[in-house]
């Protein structure tokens, strides 16, 4: 058997009826800008999220940076985010101008630890961004506090947790603005690069459709600096057809990740499994367990057929690219170590439980023929990491 770890034409193929009919729709329309697919898109997002405006875009990197920009956020200011996630959001960061302030994660949930948020605060910081990772919130409540307390914006990206919960508000909805991506292998895709802002307030609405659309308030009226970021009208046909199947797809993976813990619990000393926040609804975007020797647990499984990722193998604080920062070895040791444990395992909602079983099976395949005993992980193994690492933290 082979398993992919995503599988996108099965996916089109499921779906290929309603998805062909929207794009003949707006190819047979001459429509294919800022049109009533759009429209549509827009005013059915924001239903489903239960909010008053959803601004469509061309990209989820787009959407926190237009976020961004429409909070007043740019050169001199500083924004506070995790290290561990895709680069895209670091990316936006430094698109408006401003500094990125990388902040630890939990060791079990993955996602910003908000108790060391307020430490970095300084006069220049302007913002927080939660990112909600793996289709996992942050605990957003003492982070909202936070932020009250010291007048600072709240963005949330929401790339990999569209229909996600906290305490019952969905993702997106709690702070200033929550920033979308539909990148195609997201809970809900499109067909190519797009993405979409959410906000209760009317004056960021406004904002945010002149931002992506050169800053102009009526044609060829431009009030403020803005940038080209249209969500087309195929993409947005295509992304309001499939909104109907956001909470099916999602009860599946969430029934996918239920069986992948049943299967593994007797692993549990050598496979770590995800963690949910008990305040939380996990969506399940991706499926990432902590294995030690993970080279081999990965080689291994693609050459019995399971194809396994990494997300993400390189905190962002490490990477290249931001070496100005100051970031080195030890700044923020969970993340540091927790990324050379991860593994995504296959997750999309067209995997058949069979698959499941394969893969499960292979795991314990993998275990059972190693010749020396592998290292025993332990609940606190990430825990002792925070009193043995280095907990400098770059000059701010």
């Amino acid at each position: 058997m082979k398993v992919l770890f995503g599988d996108l034409k099965t996916h089109y193929k499921q779906y290929q009826a309603i998805i062909d009919r929207a794009v003949s729709r707006v190819l047979e329309s001459g429509h294919y800008i800022l049109g009533p697919e759009l429209e549509a898109f827009e005013r059915d997002f924001a239903a489903i999220n239960e909010i008053n405006h959803a601004i469509g875009c061309a990209s989820g990197t787009e959407a926190i940076y237009l976020a961004l920009a429409a909070c007043g956020i740019g050169a001199g200011d500083k924004v506070i985010v995790v290290a561990h996630t895709a680069v895209p959001t670091i990316s936006a960061i430094s698109m408006t101008g401003a500094m990125p302030v990388f902040v630890d994660i939990d060791p079990d949930t993955y996602v910003m630890d908000v108790s060391e948020v307020e430490d970095l605060i300084t006069l220049r910081t302007k913002a927080i961004i939660p990112v909600h990772l793996y289709g996992q919130m942050v605990d957003m409540q003492p982070l909202l506090k936070l932020a009250a307390k010291h007048s600072l914006h709240v963005i949330e990206d929401v790339a990999q947790a569209t229909g996600a919960k906290y305490k019952g508000a969905i993702a997106g909805t709690l702070g200033d603005t929550g920033a979308f991506s539909f990148y195609p292998s997201k809970n809900i895709g499109a067909f190519g690069d797009a993405g979409a802002v959410i906000t209760k307030s009317r004056e960021q609405y406004e904002k945010l459709t002149m931002l992506r659309n050169y800053g102009q308030s009526k044609r060829y009226h431009h009030d403020i600096v803005g940038i080209n970021s249209r969500l087309d009208e195929i993409q947005a046909a295509i992304l309001q057809c499939r909104l109907q199947y956001l909470q099916k797809w999602n009860t599946r993976r969430q029934q996918i990740a239920k069986r992948y813990a049943a299967g593994l619990a007797d692993l549990a000393t050598l496979v770590k499994t995800p963690v949910t926040h008990p305040d939380n609804e996990h969506v399940f975007h991706l499926y990432v367990v902590q294995v030690e020797e993970r080279d081999q647990f990965q080689t291994y499984l693609l050459e019995k057929g399971v194809q396994t990722l990494i997300h993400y193998p390189t905190p962002a604080h490490l990477q290249k690219a931001y070496t100005h920062l100051g970031y080195k070895n030890g700044s923020l040791p969970v993340s540091e170590h927790i990324t050379k444990r991860i593994t995504s395992l296959p997750m999309y909602p067209e995997l058949t439980d069979e698959q499941i079983d394969f893969v499960i099976n292979t795991i314990y395949n993998f275990f059972k023929e190693r010749k020396t005993p592998l290292k025993l992980l332990t609940a606190t193994d990430t825990n002792k990491v925070l009193n043995t690492a280095s907990t400098a933290v770059a000059a701010q």
